[in-house]
């Protein structure tokens, strides 16, 4: 994710994710590469919503963010495609956001009956 650039300085933040294992080799890289500052967060997690329909269903996002929102889940990232939203949480809160976007969305049923929407995608 890039953030806005600070008009005092004309620098930018950029933010990202990766697996756990490789964020000090990742700090090691960016240090020989000379950026200015570096901070890493291994206390993080990430909750994605997928799916090619989210396109042409109004309101998904809306749902998504409800969801998150009702759980109590304090959202430090976001960054989204046409296909996909993704938020950067706390790890303690990642349990709690998955379930809340699981029953914001109905996948937490017994049933096992499942909905396809089928389509081209354009």
């Amino acid at each position: 994710v890039q953030n806005v650039s600070a008009a005092s300085t004309g620098l930018t933040d950029i933010s990202f994710t990766l697996p756990k294992a490789e964020g000090h080799k990742a700090i090691d890289a960016l240090e020989r590469a000379g950026f200015l500052t570096l901070r890493y967060d291994d206390r993080i997690g990430k909750i994605s919503l997928v799916g090619a329909g989210m396109k042409t269903n109004p309101g998904v996002t809306a749902s998504f963010f409800e969801a998150l929102s009702d759980a109590g889940v304090n959202i430090d990232l976001i960054s989204t495609s046409e296909i996909r939203i993704s938020v950067v949480t706390r790890v303690e809160e990642t349990e709690a956001a998955a379930r809340a976007v699981h029953s914001a969305f109905a996948l937490d049923t017994d049933s096992a009956e499942a909905v396809v929407y089928g389509g081209t995608g354009r």
